[in-house]
C-alpha cells in the first residue's frame, strides 16, 4: 500500500491512539517536543515527511530567497514538511510560503522553530506546527541547507517518508518501514475503544470493561 494511502487512513486517527500502538510495537522515541504546537488547534495533519534542515547564513537577500523558493518548488503534493532550522530567533514560515504550499497540495508544515504572518496563515487554513511566533524573517540570515535527509528534533530522528501525524495534542512520527502494520493496528484499537465507550455509556463498570476489552 502506498504511503499516501496509509496517510489518508492515518488522518482519521488521533495522536493518543497512534502513540499507544507505537509503544505496543516498542517504539519509544516517536513524539516531537511538546513545545511544538499547532497554530490552529482545530487542525490535523497526516502525510509522509519531506525533511529539511537549515542554518544561519549571512547571504545576499536575493540568494536567500532563491534558496527558499527552491525549497517551495521541491515539496510534493501530499507531503508534510518537517524542518529542523537549527535556529530559535527567526520565522521559518510565513503567509506567502504557506499559500504556495497549500496551493501545491502540501498537507502541512512542522518546524522546530518559528512562524510569522500568523493571522493570514490562520485565514488561509494551512496547518503549521511550530515553537513560537516572531515577525523577524529569514531574508539575508538563514537558508535551507539539506533536503530529504534525516533530521533530529528533540530525541526523535525523522526520516524522509516517515508518516507524520499532528493534532492538538502534538506531533508524532510513524517509521515508514512499519507504517502499514501500525495503521492497521491503530484502526483495530480505535474500533475496540468504540466498544469500550459504548459499554461505559451503557453503565458498565470501568474495570470490568477493561478486563473484557483489554484496553482503556
Amino acid at each position: 500500500m502506498t504511503t499516501l494511502l496509509l496517510a489518508d487512513r492515518l488522518a482519521s486517527c488521533y495522536s493518543g491512539a497512534i502513540y499507544d500502538v507505537l509503544r505496543e510495537f516498542g517504539v519509544e522515541k516517536c513524539v516531537l517536543p511538546h513545545t511544538i504546537k499547532c497554530v490552529d488547534v482545530t487542525h490535523r495533519i497526516a502525510g509522509p515527511a519531506f525533511t529539511m534542515a537549515g542554518a544561519r547564513r549571512e547571504l545576499d537577500p536575493h540568494e536567500t530567497l532563491l534558496r527558499w523558493t527552491e525549497f517551495l518548488s521541491k515539496v510534493p503534493a501530499g507531503a508534510v514538511v518537517v524542518c529542523q532550522p537549527n535556529d530559535d530567533q527567526l520565522a521559518h514560515m510565513g503567509e506567502l510560503s504557506a499559500e504556495t504550499l497549500l496551493s501545491r497540495g502540501v498537507k502541512g508544515y512542522v518546524v522546530d522553530g518559528g512562524t510569522r504572518d500568523t493571522t493570514y496563515v490562520l485565514q488561509i487554513g494551512f496547518p503549521v506546527f511550530c515553537r513560537y511566533q516572531t515577525p523577524a524573517d529569514i531574508v539575508g540570515r538563514w537558508v535551507p541547507t539539506m533536503f530529504q535527509h534525516p533530521v533530529r528534533i528533540g530525541d526523535v530522528t525523522v526520516y524522509p517518508d516517515d508518516l507524520i501525524f499532528g493534532d492538538i495534542d502534538g506531533v508524532i512520527v510513524v517509521p515508514c518501514d512499519m507504517a502499514q502494520r501500525v495503521v492497521e493496528r491503530i484502526e483495530e484499537v480505535m474500533n475496540t475503544e468504540n466498544r469500550v465507550r459504548a459499554a461505559i455509556r451503557a453503565g458498565a463498570d470501568p474495570q470490568q470493561a477493561y478486563l473484557k476489552y483489554g484496553l482503556f
